[in-house]
């Protein structure tokens, strides 16, 4: 303010209020402090959380760079006869991964083909028709199976199941299943507990609580109104889950289904206690045989030369090929019957 002479001067009221304007101005840089502060910490979280997804990649691309460049020995050796020819000589350096990559297949085949069902069963058991006091115990035994080491399974396998499987059940194969024409000669063999039917059972018992466990999630997200609207019209409950259930969940289903099939192919310990380990190729589930993970198992450590070496890195290649087609036709499958819900809504 001026006075009369035009000389400035500070009023009475600007000195009270001089305080009040420095703690608002300061209180002002504060703030501007802490937004900076904030701008760089989001940015530095931003770059971390991006780096550890890259990394994801990182890691992929260097497995697979790493079993490709191992496998070279072996591919420029063989070619690719290599994945048709059963021949596994470490003597005369013959090898061949169609043993391994057959007992692979036929070993998850049987896994899923009893898994499946089974898991279905007690999914809809425990969601559907369990009373409500024995539906926590059966949940809680589920997860316990699914926890146990996949080695105590094998030695399970080895010491119990194979030699009941022997005495009480490849009998009565032999005689019932492997006198039928033409699919006889897939029941037939010594009863020996051991080969690749047992290998099979033992992998369902290990998927069964993986696939029942998605498949019982996804069926008590099914709203409640849908299907008492379905009982209400006089549905059964086989009727409401095939009709009702199965369609609203479909994509867990599969997803589930997948998840077990995953496990079954990449089981290597317990395979290894009850397959027999024999790089036979035979027509008859009751021979011992071998997958991809079990002679990777048995062989690794006693590999010598390059040749022995890279061959088993390429059934490793194989077998992450493999796994990698799995997982993209399920992909594949989870995307269509989305598209196929949207088109039906």
């Amino acid at each position: 303010m001026t006075n009369a002479g035009g000389e400035a001067y500070l009023s009475p009221a600007s000195l009270l209020n001089e305080p009040t304007i420095i703690r608002e101005s300061t209180s002002m840089s504060s703030i501007m402090q802490s937004k900076n502060m904030g701008a760089r910490l989001d940015k530095l979280f931003r770059g971390t959380t991006m780096f550890f997804a890259f990394l994801v990649f990182i890691l992929l691309l260097g497995i697979i760079v790493t079993l490709f460049v191992g496998s070279l020995p072996a591919l420029k050796a063989f070619g690719p006869a290599f994945f048709t020819s059963d021949a596994w000589n470490p003597v005369e350096i013959q090898f061949g991964g169609l043993v391994p990559i057959y007992g692979t297949f036929i070993t998850a085949l049987i896994a899923m083909v009893i898994g499946i069902p089974v898991s279905f069963g007690i999914a809809i058991f425990i969601t559907e028709l369990s009373p409500t006091w024995l539906k926590r115990p059966i949940g809680i035994a589920i997860e316990l199976l699914a926890g146990i080491p996949s080695i105590i399974y094998g030695m399970w396998g080895l010491f119990v199941f194979a030699p009941l499987f022997a005495d009480h059940v490849q009998p009565w194969i032999n005689d019932n299943l492997g006198a039928l024409p033409v699919i006889g000669q897939v029941f037939q063999g010594p009863p020996m507990g051991i080969g690749m039917l047992t290998a099979g059972f033992i992998l369902a018992i290990m998927v069964i609580p993986f696939t029942s466990s998605v498949m019982r999630d996804v069926f008590e997200i099914v709203p409640t109104m849908l299907k008492e609207s379905a009982y209400g019209l006089g549905a059964t409950t086989w009727e409401v889950v095939w009709n009702v259930v199965l369609p609203y969940t479909k994509t867990g289903v599969v997803g589930g289904i997948m998840l077990g099939l995953g496990r079954a192919l990449g089981e290597t310990m317990a395979v290894t206690f009850v397959i027999g380990n024999a790089h036979e190729l035979s027509a008859s589930l009751m021979m011992p045989g071998n997958t991809i993970s079990s002679a990777l198992a048995n062989e690794f450590t006693e590999a010598v030369g390059d040749i022995y070496t890279s061959s088993l890195i390429t059934l490793g290649l194989t077998l992450f090929v493999i796994t990698f087609v799995v997982l993209a036709i399920a992909k594949l499958l989870l995307i269509r019957l989305s598209m196929r819900e949207g088109k039906q809504s």
